[in-house]
């Protein structure tokens, strides 16, 4: 009833390595349920003995020999119960340190529409499955057949009174499981979407209380959550309604299995101590079926996250390819007719667009809001793979080298500074710290970084200088000091290709002659750079320009003989460089 999308196909093989890697676990967990199903029989067999030898006969001698081993049996049982719940949860651990890199990796990899933006709380899901009571529901299902015989040993009447109990329970479960999947699926879907935009509404508090957006934005989440909550309570309800039948099913079982049995001893066909017996084993035949209906919405939410993981690794399988290791970057870029569409189906923000850029040369692009030039930006600096088409640095394509690697090698300031939370050190450095950079060596190009952006006074000014902590989303600074922090952090580690998009929107005329000056000195050590601007001052000195217009480059060549062909009204051929790349 409850198939796992199978983690055979291409791209899912780290998920079917992790649960490799944990099979041991798995395999002993279900030595030990075995072990702990036939010992569960302890209390029958006792209670049998008691009423059938010690009682009729007065043996005290074998009462005491038959409880010591009772008791004996009953210790093993917990201490293989207890052993069984720390395989699964040592298990779920390894699943954990295995996969939760690896899937927070592969998530900040996926662009646009994401399968879960909250990938690792469904990762949460599957590993509490795995390793809580519905993990050991179904290491238990498989011995119900154990106890259906064990009562048709008592008595034929008693085993099928139990069979078609568990028929009926086992119509139950059923009917559960097919009414209350889709409620389920609803219930998570409304939820996730309901957490989405409580998050994304308290990332922007400050612009919905400037705006007098907050009654509205807290009804808007009131709305939202309502609807979540209708949805589990729904899915909650028709579980409960199953969850009372089957409850009152089975209490009613034993009942009737004790007037049963009795019934039987009465014609003395079994013996007194049947009597209790049946009543117990009745209960443990159908009790992993009731222990699996409190636990399907957790299975079944397991196995719709286990589902998206499956899902995002495949779509990411390229991620983790081994690949070649070339050498460090002159700063040589070519964009070749790249083509970006971010609504399927929509229009294409970035349409066929090529350029060319040598090391050392700087390219300013300009053009009107919404014409592409960020569009643009985000693909050169790698944050953005077009649809087609292809983006090379040094002849190399970008997916040639691991995408941290390839960041190594180019800077890139979006429109957003967006700092994170930690050091202003942190920040600069990209938290290098964190992939085990020496901190001498993360001081120096820090500073470094932060000289070369003309930050360095700046932030020295500040309360602890480099070591003043930030809040989320660089909560701390202004925004100009935010933005000359950022332009440090694309300094850092003097990269091959620099880009800047809207570098100086935040700038007062220092902080623009200081990002001036930043941008000569890396065109002078080589780096090739391309700004985004619509303010003039900062593309008074690059060596090209780039127009754009609906997405597509319409003019690109010397700075000089564009603005000449732009103060003239005329467009202009595609230039060499263009077509070059475009072939």
């Amino acid at each position: 009833m409850l198939k796992l999308p199978s983690v055979d196909d291409k791209g899912a093989e780290p998920l079917a390595e992790a649960l490799r890697a944990c099979r041991t676990h798995f395999v002993w967990a279900a030595v030990f349920s075995a072990l702990v199903n036939i010992l569960y029989l302890t209390p029958t067999l006792y209670m049998m003995q008691v009423y059938d030898r010690v009682v009729p006969t007065g043996g005290l001698t074998t009462l005491v020999l038959i409880s010591v081993v009772a008791v004996f049996a009953l210790a093993s049982l917990g201490l293989l119960d207890w052993l069984r719940q720390r395989l699964l949860l040592r298990a779920g651990l390894r699943l954990d340190r295995m996969l939760s890199p690896r899937i927070l990796s592969r998530a900040l990899g996926v662009q646009g529409r994401t399968l879960n933006s909250q990938v690792l709380r469904e990762f949460d899901s599957v590993r509490s499955a795995l390793s809580g009571t519905g993990a050991l529901a179904l290491f238990d299902a498989p011995w119900t057949p154990l106890y259906l015989a064990c009562c048709f040993l008592l008595h034929p009447a008693i085993g099928v009174l139990t069979l078609v109990g568990g028929a009926v329970l086992f119509a139950l479960a059923w009917l559960n499981e097919r009414d209350s999947r889709p409620r389920l699926a609803r219930a998570m879907q409304s939820s996730t979407a309901a957490y989405a935009a409580q998050e994304g509404v308290a990332a922007q508090a400050e612009v919905v209380r400037a705006l007098g957006m907050r009654a509205a934005s807290v009804a808007r989440q009131i709305g939202q959550r309502r609807t979540a909550a209708d949805a589990q309570a729904d899915a909650q309800l028709t579980g409960g309604k199953y969850s009372g039948a089957i409850k009152f099913v089975r209490m009613t079982l034993q009942s009737v299995s004790l007037g049963l049995a009795a019934f039987l001893v009465v014609r003395g066909e079994i013996s007194a101590g049947s009597i209790i017996a049946s009543s117990v084993l009745l209960s443990r035949a159908v009790a992993p079926v009731e222990q699996l209906v409190g636990a399907w919405p957790n299975l079944v939410q397991a196995r719709a996250s286990w589902g998206h993981l499956v899902e995002l690794f495949k779509q990411t399988a390229g991620q983790e390819r081994p690949r070649t290791s070339l050498p460090a970057p002159k700063g040589r870029l070519r964009v070749e007719g790249a083509t970006v569409r971010l609504v399927e189906g929509g229009a294409p923000q970035l349409s066929d667009a090529s350029l060319s850029l040598e090391p050392g040369q700087t390219l300013g692009v300009v053009g009107a809001s919404g014409s592409g030039k960020t569009t643009l930006a985000r693909v050169v600096a790698g944050a953005l793979a077009p649809a087609s088409g292809a983006v090379r640095l040094d002849g190399a394509d970008y997916d040639a080298r691991e995408s941290d690697e390839l960041a190594a090698h180019i800077g890139y300031l979006p429109q957003v500074p967006s700092l994170f939370a930690g050091t202003i050190k942190d920040n600069i450095s990209r938290f290098a710290a964190a992939r085990g950079a020496t901190p001498d060596q993360i001081d120096r190009d820090a500073v470094a970084a932060a000289q070369a952006a003309g930050a360095h006074e700046m932030i020295l000014r500040l309360p602890l200088g480099y070591d003043t902590e930030l809040g989320p989303f660089g909560q701390g600074v202004s925004a100009g000091q935010a933005q000359r922090i950022a332009l440090a952090r694309a300094l850092y580690g003097e990269p091959a290709l620099l880009v800047l998009d809207e570098p100086n929107s935040n700038l007062d005329q220092e902080g623009e002659a200081a990002l001036m000056t930043a941008v000569l000195h890396a065109a002078q050590r080589g780096a090739a750079v391309v700004i985004v601007a619509h303010r003039a001052g900062i593309l008074s000195r690059v060596d090209r320009l780039l127009v754009m217009a609906d997405g597509a480059v319409q003019m690109e060549g010397p700075r000089e003989e564009i603005l000449a062909r732009m103060r003239a009204g005329r467009p202009a051929p595609a230039a060499p460089a263009q077509k070059d790349a475009a072939s």
